[in-house]
């Protein structure tokens, strides 16, 4: 076992967290700080350092050669910027720069909050052993990455395997990336809910319209809940189908909020990958939910930044 750490980020709309992560994937040291999404850019980078302060301020940051950062995108890692669609402030951010500079030059890695998930699950979750996967984040939006041939894809901008805007329905409603018809405006949370109250379904008393809600109402027999969860698993099932017969993947792996609905999304996920994944070199697909939970991001990012290599992890991309 190495005795290196890596830092690692996992920067979203709503939280910085921050990690040092040791040879085996485990966390031994967390901070974390509220994101001021509706801040300036130069706010926000504020408090990515509080975060990497109360890092450094523990004796084992002496150990780090390297951080790894998971972003909300879209980012572009041969830049070494992050442009999130939920934290206006940055657009074009030079993130890689700053971060550097305030780690005291340490080599820093960037990619997509999907790739990061991909890269933890790959690592030690639920893609741990297969050569070809993609992995998936069901959430607010819909992203993802690619393990192929043993090693992280990242693309050369950090974003390759984002399946959320592939587009399935071609007549479907408008995204707001500019396409049509995508899964992420089928199959996200929120595209869940709002398909549902406008088809009629209605919150319980405490007035919950989330896609959980949703999920629980299906649970319960609501048929139009069920309907809802069943236009989502097909818009997931027509994205992963396509990416298996691009790139021959054998697994597919599915976190995220929305895949906390269990079978009530699994279930017809699978039945209908059998009408899209019909050529023989996909039909063995496998299906799972992740296993890494909350810990991917930032356990993703310091894989990204190559640090389970060693043990067999997906290689990163150094910038």
């Amino acid at each position: 076992m190495h005795n290196h750490l890596v830092a690692a980020l996992d920067i979203g709309g709503t939280k910085i967290a921050g990690a040092l992560v040791d040879g085996r994937g485990q966390i031994l040291v967390r901070t974390q700080a509220p994101t001021p999404a509706k801040e300036d850019g130069d706010t926000v980078m504020g408090a990515v350092r509080e975060v990497l302060d109360g890092l450094a301020a523990d004796p084992r940051w002496e150990r780090a050669t390297a951080v790894g950062i998971g972003s909300a995108g879209p980012v572009d890692a041969s830049a070494g910027t992050v442009s999130p669609v939920n934290v206006p402030g940055w657009r074009d951010y030079p993130l890689v720069d700053r971060v550097r500079g305030a780690v005291g030059g340490l080599p820093v890695t960037l990619v997509g909050d999907g790739v990061a998930m991909t890269a933890a699950e790959h690592w030690l979750g639920a893609a741990r052993g297969y050569d070809n996967a993609l992995c998936m984040v069901v959430s607010t939006g819909v992203g993802g990455g690619l393990v192929l041939g043993g090693t992280l894809r990242p693309g050369p901008s950090g974003n390759a395997g984002h399946i959320g805007h592939i587009s399935v329905d071609l007549d479907g409603d408008p995204c707001p990336c500019g396409s049509r018809g995508c899964v992420e405006r089928i199959a996200s949370g929120p595209n869940i809910a709002r398909r549902a109250l406008a088809d009629g379904w209605r919150p319980g008393p405490d007035g919950d319209v989330t896609a959980a809600a949703v999920a629980a109402s299906a649970r319960a027999g609501d048929r139009i809940a069920v309907a809802s969860f069943e236009r989502a698993a097909q818009a997931l099932a027509a994205g992963i189908a396509a990416t298996a017969t691009l790139v021959e993947i054998d697994i597919a792996v599915i976190g995220g909020g929305v895949a906390g609905a269990g079978d009530v999304l699994f279930v017809p996920l699978r039945r209908a990958l059998r009408d899209y994944a019909t050529l023989s070199f996909v039909q063995q697909l496998t299906v799972a939910p992740a296993l890494m939970g909350n810990d991917a991001g930032l356990v993703g990012a310091a894989a990204a930044a190559s640090l389970g290599e060693p043990d067999g992890a997906a290689a990163g991309v150094s910038s």
